[in-house]
């Protein structure tokens, strides 16, 4: 259950007497370290109250469609992009329905419309509406569509009756939401990733270091290891934690960072998401340096290049699947284009990183994936972990189709 770590998830709550159970299922999911927001149908608001699910999940409940508080009244945009699963329970008849004929006629059905997110429900309902052929029809529809069912179980109901259409009990919904988090893509496989900046010193007390703050590189260690690799991260000065079933090899500097994937080799894949220093002072001081009186124009560096890790990683004779990060503030897909083929890289991953609201720092992202064909595939704005477990798969599927990715 440690997969719910840290992990986005949107509770959409229908209505329907199962709706009770959406209280103990937001105190489960948070127990296994997932963050909760909460979208109510207006049906749901008359079976347990929005205060009751705000106070259970640490944040007010969305209930309005356009809510003036949110950023530009949009906040099935916002909830769109910051979740990493959505799941409905309870998902009512009329709920399915609705989702089956893709209306956006609430919040909750304009937000799955809306995510890029996967979208799990936990059918509720009476026993003879769940054997409708109607009801059938509509999960049928769901399920061709990709969205998972979880469920109903089978006994009595509120109604009286008995049979197919009790909502699972929190715990399993919470099982199957962490399961949800975990694929096959990369079993047996062993993914070297690096994140962070590098750090590069000028006396004991200064350095030369970036913006970068570790985050996708660590969001593509866990997507990995969801997808069954075995993962070493090898991170630059960093303040994360180490994603579960993670190996981290921490470095300062370049040439550290180089040392240690070296080390780490042989690999099958290789992601470059660090942003490494080009260069580097060409003497370090042993001692602080002071301020020079005689000298009122400043301090002059001799700066000499540090050695390309991922060139020299993608340029060995037993070379992984190589996969680099282009961070760039201009010119963007031309610059990307370039660095995949100075570096002989099956993909690179392209990021605009003046953009501030996907740029260094920030919890979102949007990046194009570009191969050796010069093929493009957008990801759009999305949280770090939804993007990171999308390039996860998008880097499997080519890995494992190698005459996808052949020279040019």
């Amino acid at each position: 259950m440690q997969r719910l770590y840290r992990k986005r998830i949107v509770l959409g709550v229908g209505g329907g007497i199962a709706a009770y159970k959406s209280a103990e299922l937001v105190r489960r999911l948070r127990d296994h370290g997932a963050e909760v927001r909460v979208v109510m149908t207006q049906g749901g608001r008359e079976f347990i109250t929005p205060l009751t699910l705000q106070a259970l999940s640490g944040h007010p409940v969305h209930l309005d469609l356009l809510d003036p508080a949110a950023e530009a009244a949009m906040g099935h945009i916002e909830l769109a992009r910051w979740a990493d699963l959505v799941l409905i329970a309870p998902a009512t008849a009329d709920l399915i329905a609705r989702l089956a004929q893709g209306l956006a006629n609430d919040l909750l059905t304009t937000l799955v419309l809306a995510t890029n997110a996967p979208v799990a429900l936990a059918p509720a309902m009476n026993q003879a509406m769940w054997a409708d052929p109607a009801t059938q029809a509509n999960c049928a529809r769901l399920t061709e569509r990709g969205l998972r069912l979880l469920g109903p179980a089978a006994g009595s109901q509120a109604c009286g009756d008995v049979g197919l259409g009790r909502m699972l009990e929190p715990e399993e919904l919470a099982q199957s939401a962490a399961d949800s988090f975990e694929n096959g893509l990369l079993t047996g496989r062993h993914l070297l990733i690096t994140a962070g900046p590098t750090q590069e010193n000028i006396d004991p007390v200064r350095y030369i270091t970036n913006h970068s703050s570790g985050r996708m590189g660590f969001a593509l260690a866990e997507a990995a290891a969801e997808a069954g690799a075995r993962v070493t991260l090898v991170a630059g000065p960093v303040f994360l934690p180490t994603p579960e079933r993670v190996q981290r090899i921490d470095v300062i500097s370049a040439r550290d960072m180089l040392t240690a994937c070296e080390a780490a080799m042989p690999c099958d894949l290789l992601i470059a998401a660090a942003a490494v220093a080009d260069y580097r002072p060409e003497v370090v001081a042993p001692h602080k340096l002071k301020k020079d009186p005689a000298n009122g124009d400043g301090l002059l560096l001799q700066m000499v290049r540090n050695p390309d890790i991922l060139a020299t990683l993608a340029g060995r004779p037993d070379r992984p699947f190589s996969v680099g990060f282009a961070a760039e503030t201009e010119n963007l897909l031309a610059y990307a284009t370039r660095k995949l083929r100075d570096k002989n890289l099956d993909l690179i991953i392209a990021n605009d990183v003046a953009n501030p609201s996907i740029g260094f720092n920030s919890e979102e992202n949007a990046v194009t994936a570009i191969d050796r064909q010069q093929h493009e595939t957008r990801f759009g704005q999305a949280s770090k972990g939804h993007i990171a477990r999308q390039l996860v798969a998008f880097i499997a599927e080519r890995f494992n189709h190698p005459e996808r990715t052949r020279q040019v």
